[in-house]
């Protein structure tokens, strides 16, 4: 037996580990099995060349095992193996002074991950273990060797009898990580780190024919896209995400050149349109999971869907600051983006009616993208589609009745004066109203409609932020005005002067300073006011009571339309029915405009109950 002396002692690296590794110590173990992994690939290469032979019938794969009794849990492969030679240069030298070369050199480089540098693999069995031991075979017939060490100043190591090839890292698990003898955990982290790793991985192995791998070695996102059935796709998205609602598409991807990237990415079915719902997006390296949704490589906005990314060129060692700057990255990022977009263009040409289907649950998704990367929202401004207060769904320019961009004139020597009319339109936005609530904004969507006009339903929370960002985008093409802010504007018969009596009389009964009181000859003679705010003022208002600077309250226009009946009379009533009829045309307004306060609401019955006194009279 030799025994030897490290030169870096736990003492020293532990605190940098458990700094940067505490709230992920279980990776300890897709680090060992990823090892063995890695050391049966190496051995089926040898073969591949002719250096090596291997048995009749062999199975590669990994075997995990727990001893609750001895407090050990080990991971065997049947890989390259070790000869006391390479054990020496590779766990020995090689791990403990590449964790004092990363002691020296990791906190002026800035990183924030360890994971994947060179011989820090198998030192990560030390979160959990107060004792490693390597139980190895080299594949060139070499003595067995078992080496051991707690990690601290020593080591031993000498030959052993282990019979097959291949390698067996014993971990002793300290009293504190007892979760770690618990074979469910085993299985979990299995799951989780090594659902697609490329050879089996069993657990509590029992060789009579009867073991199922926790792993599956050829996931589908291997395969070419049109190998794969949508069954195929709809099981692997349950089997991944255990999300038992089928998606609505999937996008997959797939790149060899400038970089190898593999994968696929689904949308979801969303179960709620108040909110964004975060979806997992995991990220692998050669069918070994690196984590979920990593900003630096899938945009904020694609961490909606659910997905798998498999890409080599991204190292097991991920360092946010390292993916911020990496060229390759930025570059994987816009692959992913543009397909993703490609996708939803070809579904909204080659499958309206699918797309038009799909469009609630795909519409704060891509709203959010839009407003979250640039690139994205010209790809896809064009396919962003509204239903009207008709029930249809258009896109702006279909909704503005104007033609498609591919369908846009570009011809060459246009008159001058067709420019100077382009140049008039492009000064003058075009209005396009919205609809918030379709319950409570009912009252102005039926004047809408009885006048002959068009709105679209904004009703998802998302819309507030988008509409400003598509007048940011396009100031001389459009501008957003809720139903209700200026209705007036949008149903007016004719322009007209005030009617200095009539607002009078709804002034004193009203008595509400705040409110500014208008005439208008309205279309619609069927209502007798309604209630503007001005667009702006609101969003502002609305903006600040979100974070909580205001109460969200804006100042309201009543405008009272002189066209209608009751109004056109009231100048016959006398003092007190004045104010009965002007105060109840105000509550109407009111109840057509927003959910009444309980203070409005009492005012409002017993103004009814008083009509209905006077009809049963």
């Amino acid at each position: 037996m030799k025994e030897g002396n490290i030169q870096i002692s736990s003492e020293n690296m532990m605190p940098i580990i458990k700094k940067w590794l505490y709230s992920d110590k279980d990776i300890f173990l897709r680090e060992i099995i990823a090892n063995g992994i890695d050391a049966i690939t190496k051995f089926k290469k040898l073969v591949s060349m002719g250096a090596a032979a291997e048995a009749d019938g062999e199975e590669y794969c990994i075997k995990i095992s727990v001893d609750k009794d001895a407090k050990t849990l080990s991971v065997e492969d049947n890989g390259i193996g070790m000869t006391e030679e390479e054990v020496e240069k590779y766990i020995t030298q090689i791990a403990f002074s590449g964790a004092s070369d990363f002691l020296a050199k990791y906190e002026k480089a800035g990183g924030d991950g360890i994971i994947g540098h060179f011989g820090l693999g198998f030192y990560s069995a030390y979160m959990v273990s107060g004792n490693v031991e390597i139980f190895t075979k080299s594949y060139d017939g070499s003595p067995a060797v078992h080496w051991q060490s707690d990690g601290n100043k020593t080591y031993t190591i000498e030959e052993c009898d282990k019979s097959g090839r291949g390698t067996r890292i014993v971990m002793h698990i300290l009293d504190e990580e007892k979760e770690f003898l618990e074979e469910s955990k085993i299985k979990e982290l299995v799951k989780k780190y090594c659902s697609f790793m490329p050879y089996n991985i069993y657990v509590d192995y029992k060789g009579d024919g009867k073991d199922k791998p926790l792993n599956t070695t050829t996931p589908l996102y291997l395969k070419s896209a049109k190998d794969c059935t949508d069954e195929e796709y709809k099981e692997f998205y349950t089997d991944t995400f255990l999300d038992f609602t089928p998606p609505i598409f999937w996008v997959h991807l797939d790149m060899d050149y400038p970089f190898k990237l593999k994968g696929i990415l689904y949308f979801p079915k969303v179960k709620n349109k108040v909110e964004l719902e975060r979806g997992k997006v995991k990220l692998y390296c050669n069918q070994v999971f690196i984590a979920d949704n990593i900003k630096e490589v899938i945009p904020e906005f694609l961490m909606l869907l659910n997905g798998v990314i498999d890409c080599p060129d991204i190292p097991l060692n991920v360092s946010r600051s390292f993916l911020q700057n990496d060229r390759q990255v930025q570059r994987i990022t816009k692959y992913i983006t543009r397909k993703v977009a490609d996708k939803l263009g070809s579904l909204f040409k080659t499958d309206r009616k699918k797309y038009e289907e799909c469009w609630s649950d795909l519409a704060n998704f891509i709203k959010f993208g839009c407003i979250k990367d640039d690139d994205f929202y010209q790809r896809v401004k064009d396919i962003i589609i509204y239903k009207d207060i008709n029930g249809e769904y258009k896109n702006i320019n279909e909704f503005l009745g104007l033609p498609a961009e591919d369908e846009k004139s570009d011809e060459v020597g246009e008159s001058a004066e067709k420019e100077e009319k382009k140049e008039e339109k492009k000064s003058e936005p075009s209005t396009i109203y919205y609809v918030s609530d379709e319950q409570q904004q009912a009252q102005y969507i039926k004047m809408f409609k009885d006048a002959g006009l068009n709105a679209i339903i904004c009703d998802n929370f998302i819309d507030p932020h988008f509409v400003s960002y598509l007048e940011y985008k396009m100031p001389d093409k459009l501008k957003f005005m809720r139903i209700d802010a200026d209705i007036a504007g949008a149903l007016k018969e004719q322009d007209s002067a005030d009617d200095s009596v009539l607002i009078d009389i709804f002034k004193n009964a009203i008595g509400d300073d705040k409110l500014t009181i208008k005439t208008q000859a309205l279309k619609n003679t069927a209502v007798p006011a309604v209630i503007n705010v001005d667009e702006y003022m609101r969003r502002y208002s609305e903006m600040g009571a979100f974070y909580g600077m205001s109460d969200g309250d804006v100042a309201k226009t009543m405008i009272i339309n002189t066209a209608n009946p009751v109004i056109s009379k009231i100048k016959e009533l006398d003092d007190e029915k004045q104010k009965f009829v002007a105060g109840y045309v105000y509550s109407l307004a009111l109840l057509s405009f927003k959910k009444l306060t309980p203070e409005e609401f009492d005012k409002f019955m017993n103004e009814n109950m008083t009509l209905l006194g006077e009809y049963v009279k």
